[in-house]
């Protein structure tokens, strides 16, 4: 019988809080106002819709930014 794995056990303080639009648009130096462009024209990180506002994981943003890096390999 092959092994069960357990996985770890969900605890608030393992998770990031999300960045709102204020904090991607902060974080990536552009005006809030880009942030929503992304958001209705596509472009930019992974958005999250919860309720009327707009969130986005680090992670998301962090591989964003490494993807759309440019320079010398």
């Amino acid at each position: 019988m092959p092994k069960r794995v357990s996985l770890p056990q969900a605890n608030h303080q393992q998770h990031r809080k999300l960045a709102t639009a204020q904090d991607i648009a902060d974080y990536c130096g552009v005006p809030i106002g880009t942030v929503y462009q992304w958001s209705s024209r596509g472009g930019g990180p992974k958005l999250i819709k919860v309720g009327r506002h707009l969130r986005a994981r680090w992670d998301d943003i962090e591989q964003w930014l490494d993807a759309n890096t440019v320079g010398a390999a």
